[in-house]
């Protein structure tokens, strides 16, 4: 049985595809179309997954689409109705894009797959990221919560899920019991203070959560008059009174929130602060400036960790469980997930890789098999890489157009390791590309940019020379999973499945700190663990790096630059490798030197 999940229209298009249960192939719309966060209908993931499976649209059994389009019709048009005529501009882009495009998701569907209409499901927003994080886990029992900006007109819910393993008796359970509904959302929120750092929303985030550690929570008070959160339930309120995302497509927050806080900082605006660029400390007024900012950054994320906190340590007393599941767009909020696991009573959390809408398209496709069609489960998610992959035939094909001098490791894989454990000890930069690409935004060894994270100044080079990009963002910290605990201070660490996929920032071990200079961002790293089985060959790197230098860690990063998606083919991480000063390129069983 295939049943091929969608997720489209909002932003991080994608598609997943399931065969009796299992995933066979997962990918967003733009690691092909090269537009980063595509929110068009995903023609070319589709055609991708159904190419892995050697199957057409007409052989699939089910068509699951991630949430329910006149739903959030509904409450887009009620919302402008409401708030009119301020939100003039919401309605018209309403009235243009969806009566156009988006209400009509199923037509395109049925013509675009060749489909009958009986084959098409809808699943509820908040209920395919449920899915999509319980589904894959590990745990037979779990809590569930939920955190995003706003689907349909649910933000937050939280619920419990049980699965009944393949040869048992019963039937799978996944209950979403509370919710919070727009426009009280956490996740918008963040996003109003994304926008006023100067950040792109919906993409900028990360930044956000990469600044706050430079600066100090001392605007928790202000912070807290925008957002209410009640300590019988940890429901919560915004004052909405300082946003206008309920009524503009253009602004998050308005002017009484800028009366609040301060002029917001301009988008292309240098930061440095003493902790980053001592050396600056002349430029005074600038230096105070980002202070404030990277302060707010800081009340920000600590407001956003301890509504988490209350809402996970609520949902225990309501579950009493040990085991929780996440999923959402505010699941990648890597500091929040460590001192969730850290100071409630959960003892292990599970979060889908794709926790944000692009995940969604798998969760309706896991929805449909075991809610709807009631299948027991016998899958667990094993690893995050689901895309595309080139043989070594097609990469050595392709190198041999550009006429460079290749070295080939194709029967020497020991050679090829050693190689780059050496060349990773004398400074070089490696871009890192092997098997089918990572399933969710982190690069996890397939598609990376890979150093040497003992220097200091690697950080420098990878971020203004290749990565081009702000210099206070952090990297992260691979290392082998038997070896975590030594330098990280996160209990069960080589147990727990949130490290495998860079899900959680935690500490790094006072005395290991000057080991790891280039990853360790104000004493702590987002880490991610790696076994053997799991990626052989990127495993082996690590490894033979720690045998050279008694540092198993090696500095990783995403393999693309600025404003780009993560590299897919072979020509995306050659344009890559040859447009930025990175040393050397690894495609597949092939490594390719720049001229010193």
């Amino acid at each position: 049985m295939y049943i091929l999940g969608i997720g489209c229209y909002y932003h991080d298009a994608s598609a997943a595809l399931l065969k009796d249960g299992e995933l066979v192939a997962a990918s967003m719309e733009e690691r092909f179309s090269r537009k980063k966060h595509d929110n068009s209908f995903p023609k070319q993931a589709i055609e991708f997954c159904l190419k892995q499976a050697g199957i057409r649209g007409e052989d699939l059994d089910y068509i699951v689409f991630y949430e329910k389009p006149l739903v959030k019709f509904e409450r887009i048009l009620l919302t402008a109705i409401n708030t009119f005529p301020n939100s003039l501009d919401v309605w018209n882009d309403a009235m243009l894009t969806w009566l156009k495009d988006k209400l009509w998701i199923k037509s395109k569907i049925m013509l675009d797959l060749g489909v009958r209409s009986e084959k098409i499901m809808f699943c509820d927003h908040h209920m395919s990221h449920a899915a999509s994080a319980f589904f894959a886990s590990p745990f037979t029992e779990a809590a569930v919560l939920t955190v995003d900006g706003v689907g349909e007109w649910t933000t937050t819910t939280m619920g419990r899920a049980s699965a009944v393993w393949e040869g048992q008796p019963g039937q799978n359970k996944l209950e979403l019991f509370s919710e919070q509904r727009f426009p009280h959302s956490l996740g918008l929120l963040y996003s109003a203070f994304t926008a006023w750092l100067g950040f792109r929303v919906n993409n900028g985030e990360y930044k956000v959560m990469g600044m706050a550690p430079y600066g100090e929570p001392r605007y928790v008070d202000k912070v807290r008059k925008l957002f209410l959160l009640e300590s019988t339930d940890a429901s919560f309120r915004l004052n909405m009174d300082y946003f206008s995302f309920h009524h503009s497509t253009q602004h998050t927050f308005n002017q009484k929130f800028v009366e609040l806080f301060g002029p917001a900082r301009p988008p292309e605006a240098e930061f440095f602060t003493m902790r980053t660029n001592p050396e600056r400390s002349m430029e005074k007024a600038a230096m105070d400036q980002n202070q404030y900012y990277a302060d707010v950054a800081a009340s920000i994320q600590l407001v956003t960790e301890e509504a988490l906190i209350d809402m996970a340590k609520a949902l225990h007393q309501k579950t009493g469980l040990k085991k929780l599941v996440m999923a959402g767009g505010v699941a990648l909020n890597t500091k929040a997930n460590y001192r969730i696991l850290n100071e409630t009573p959960f003892e292990e959390i599970y979060i889908q890789p794709a926790a944000g809408d692009d995940g969604g398209a798998l969760g309706a496709a896991l929805w449909a098999y075991y809610m709807v069609l009631g299948k027991p489960r016998k899958w667990i998610m094993p690893h995050a890489y689901w895309g595309q992959g080139y043989s070594d035939a097609e990469c050595h094909e392709f190198l041999k157009s550009k006429d460079v001098s290749i070295e080939s490791y194709a029967d020497n894989e020991d050679k090829m390791l050693d190689t780059l454990a050496e060349s990773l000890t004398q400074k070089k930069v490696i871009g890192f590309f092997q098997g089918r690409f990572e399933w969710g935004p982190r690069a996890l060894g397939n598609r990376s940019i890979l150093a040497d994270p003992r220097r200091d100044e690697m950080k420098e080079v990878v971020n203004t020379k290749i990565k081009f990009r702000e210099p206070f963002r952090p990297f992260a910290p691979v290392i082998l999973r038997d070896r975590a605990a030594e330098y990280f201070d996160y209990p069960g660490v080589e147990e727990h499945e949130a490290p495998r996929y860079m899900l959680m920032v935690a500490p790094i071990k006072p005395e290991k700190q000057d080991q790891l200079q280039a990853v360790c961002h104000q004493g702590t790293g987002r880490l991610q663990t790696i076994e053997r089985e799991t990626n052989p060959r990127y495993y082996g790197v690590i490894e033979r790096f720690g045998q050279l230098t008694g540092v198993p860690v090696v500095l990783n990063t995403s393999f693309n630059l600025r404003g780009e998606p993560i590299v897919t083919t072979p020509q995306n991480a050659w344009n890559t490798f040859m447009n930025s000063d990175i040393d050397m390129l690894v495609l597949n069983s092939f490594v390719v030197r720049k001229p010193n």
